[in-house]
């Protein structure tokens, strides 16, 4: 299939694909008369990678998945580097709730004391 049916199918732009190509996330076939030619398998590549990015993946973080499909697996994340890539994800996430959580509380506690409501949590001797 040519660049334009592929973006078409994969709910992206031909620019998109093109700097994908450029990262070297999708290959560059080209068939006898110049145009770029793709298969169902550079579809598959395109659906990882946006799914990926829908859960919040930089595109960087999505090579080893891609990687992985290029070696033939059937699913991107059924290796080593792509479970990697999962785990760090996951600890970011984590992190990132962690934080949250000690903004809610404050901004939960100045809510109590501005009501003139005596806290329900304290802070641990943070400031606020």
């Amino acid at each position: 299939m040519r660049i334009g049916e592929l973006a078409a199918r994969a709910g992206t732009t031909t620019r998109t694909l093109r700097y994908y190509e450029s990262r070297g996330l999708l290959p560059a076939r080209r068939s006898g008369n110049g145009y770029r030619s793709y298969d169902e398998d550079d579809l598959k590549l395109l659906r990882q990678i946006r799914t990926l990015q829908d859960f919040g993946f930089d595109l960087e973080e999505t090579r080893p998945f891609v990687e992985c499909l290029r070696a033939g697996h059937p699913e991107g994340d059924s290796c080593p580097a792509s479970l990697a890539v999962y785990r760090r994800k996951l600890d970011e996430l984590d992190a990132l709730i962690g934080e949250l959580r000690a903004v809610r509380a404050k901004i939960g506690l100045r809510l109590a004391l501005a009501e003139g409501e005596p806290p329900l949590c304290e802070l641990g001797g943070q400031e606020l």
